[in-house]
């Protein structure tokens, strides 16, 4: 039996297009997403068909793909529509470390790629592997707030917590990882974060740049530990609020670095 891999790819986020660039997939992409910075060559090259909560559909149409790769229910409406208009559409659903590693297999064998992608997740697999080792080595762990909206305050997102832990942190929200959706991730309180009192803050605004003035000027914040310490970090989104491989490589590699030096300042 004959069977004929996908040739044109459209990716609807960006964690899909780096994949497919570290699978040396990167000819098969017809159509990125407007927010696609990592490759920086992807967004030079490839034609734009979509932001994130709305794409081009018409645009999308006239790329004649065999496959189009979204991600999670925030993108069900642009799934639905493709749908419709008899394009397949694999949509993705992952927010957690061992998530993103599927995602890398599977998508290498929807591609014919089922052996590359298996040595690529298991070259992330030993990254991790050699991250928490580390991170269950040190001896002073630090209490990490990571805020990945500013107003209302959002946090506890699925990858980032563990990734945190990983790194030998303790996330002082690790209780909303297991919500899926950002609305049950609101603090219904600032003061909470006061209550708590993280040792270092690790801040990511999705698709905005952190402004250190608005949270050190929040009410009764001068009172955090982290704050007093100046111990306030920022990553880009790009790198950390997309569940692809770039979390498992410079998300863990700035987030150790981060704690380490935290570390090294207790001694």
């Amino acid at each position: 039996m004959i069977y004929d891999y996908p040739k044109r790819v459209v990716c609807l986020t960006e964690e899909t297009t780096e994949t497919l660039y570290a699978l040396d997939l990167q000819d098969l992409i017809v159509g990125i997403t407007k927010y696609t910075v990592r490759p920086a060559e992807a967004l030079k090259t490839k034609p734009i068909v979509a932001r994130y909560l709305d794409a081009k559909i018409d645009d999308i149409i006239e790329l004649k793909p065999d496959l189009v790769l979204a991600w999670s229910d925030l993108q069900a409406g642009i799934v639905a529509d493709l749908v419709k208009q008899g394009i397949e559409v694999y949509c993705f659903n992952h927010r957690s470390v061992s998530g993103i590693l599927s995602m890398i297999l599977k998508l290498g064998s929807l591609l014919g790629k089922s052996k590359e992608a298996a040595d690529y997740a298991d070259s992330l697999s030993k990254r991790i592997e050699t991250a928490k080792a580390k991170g269950l080595a040190r001896k002073n762990k630090p209490k990490v707030y990571f805020e990945e909206w500013y107003d209302p305050l959002i946090t506890g997102i699925g990858w980032v917590s563990e990734i945190i832990e990983i790194c030998g942190g303790i996330d002082l929200f690790e209780e909303n990882r297991h919500f899926q959706d950002a609305k049950r991730r609101i603090l219904a309180d600032n003061d909470i974060v006061i209550e708590r009192n993280p040792d270092v803050i690790i801040a990511s605004w999705c698709g905005m740049k952190f402004k250190k003035a608005r949270m050190t000027k929040r009410d009764g914040w001068d009172k955090i530990t982290a704050i007093k310490n100046d111990e306030i970090h920022e990553i880009g989104s790009e790198i950390i609020l997309q569940p692809g491989p770039a979390a498992l490589t410079d998300g863990i590699d700035i987030i150790m670095e981060i704690l380490d030096k935290w570390e090294t300042k207790q001694k």
